[in-house]
């Protein structure tokens, strides 16, 4: 009996640097896309398995190649491309690979808008019974009273459907109705979107990455540092394009990450995994509040696999490469496709 032929795994995807420039966008307009990096990396992990990877680029060329049919021979593909502007963005690859009947590893198009639209998203969460800082949207300053406050200051403000901390800042974080009215004036006119306001929780931040399915199984708890000044996660302060943080400023690490945190978390995680539909991978975010209950912040179904992100640092943590855990997570996803 011959041996089964690798597979030819698709990877769609967009680099830092790839998206035209415009005086209109925002200083980290790109930051969701990815660096050289991580596509080297992906493509380690499916050479891992023994198979083929192929770039197939980003979703526009992946709309080009489709209208012409001319989509290369694959057999399955995972995409990380975050597209631009809609909340339907991250969806453009996978309805189009749907139609040309493609699997596709990861979450469906349905899960990854509803994940990235924060309103949504918290929504469904509380809906559910799950512990969400309580919040409203505004779609410009004008709308904003009192009376549509979601709780008192200090409040945290961000765009609606972004991710990777896009528009966030140390002024994110606002203390008096002028400066809520400067912020959601910002993100308004920088993101051309509704605002996000909710309560600012005060607690330590941690991170669960979830992998696999049938069942799903949470990955060790990270904890994020916090910018000491404002609280705000350091890691939204250093995205690409962000403000940065000054040389002077303190990082802070206020939480024990003892065991029954660790399992609350891990649960929670698996809950919201299942509760949105996600599959193969994603990664949900919490904040502890002032009694230190983990409170939802949002669910990622397309988390970073770059080589310094959670992947990393957790395939770090078991003493390995990263490459290797990432060749797990594409194993299992075939897995459940029915792809041998």
């Amino acid at each position: 009996m011959s041996a089964p032929r690798p597979l030819r795994i698709g990877l769609v995807f967009e680099l830092h640097g790839s998206l035209p420039p415009s005086p209109e966008d925002p200083p980290d307009a790109d930051a969701e896309y990815e660096p050289e990096e991580t596509i080297r990396l992906l493509e380690d992990a499916v050479r891992v398995l023994g198979h083929l990877p192929v770039r197939l680029g980003g979703p526009l060329d992946l709309l080009q190649a489709a209208g012409k049919g001319e989509i290369p021979p694959v057999d399955a593909v995972l995409d990380i491309a975050e597209g631009r502007g809609s909340r339907n963005r991250e969806a453009w690859a996978p309805v189009l690979l749907e139609m040309a009947g493609i699997p596709v590893l990861g979450s469906d198009a349905l899960t990854r808008s509803l994940c990235l639209d924060k309103a949504w998203a918290k929504r469904v969460a509380a809906a559910a019974g799950i512990e969400t800082p309580p919040f409203a949207v505004f779609a410009g300053v004008e709308e904003i009273t009192p009376e549509r406050l979601p709780a008192p200051f200090p409040l945290f403000v961000k765009p609606r459907h972004e991710g990777t901390s896009k528009g966030i800042g140390r002024s994110s974080r606002v203390e008096s109705p002028a400066e809520l009215r400067r912020e959601v004036e910002r993100i308004v006119r920088l993101y051309r979107q509704e605002v996000l306001v909710e309560a600012f929780v005060p607690g330590a931040e941690f991170t669960v990455t979830v992998v696999g399915h049938d069942p799903p199984r949470a990955l060790p708890a990270l904890q994020r540092a916090l910018d000491a000044e404002s609280g705000i996660g350091l890691h939204a302060l250093l995205r690409r394009g962000g403000e940065g943080v000054p040389p002077e400023a303190r990082v802070d690490l206020p939480g024990v990450l003892d065991e029954g945190l660790e399992e609350g978390l891990a649960r929670r995680s698996l809950e919201l995994f299942g509760l949105f539909e996600c599959r193969d991978f994603a990664r949900i975010d919490f904040r502890l509040d002032a009694e230190g209950v983990p409170c939802f912040l949002e669910i990622n179904p397309l988390p970073t696999f770059a080589p310094d992100g959670s992947f990393g640092v957790l395939a770090e943590i078991e003493g390995r490469r990263p490459e290797e855990l990432v060749a797990e997570v594409i194993a299992a996803g075939l897995r459940r496709l029915g792809i041998p």
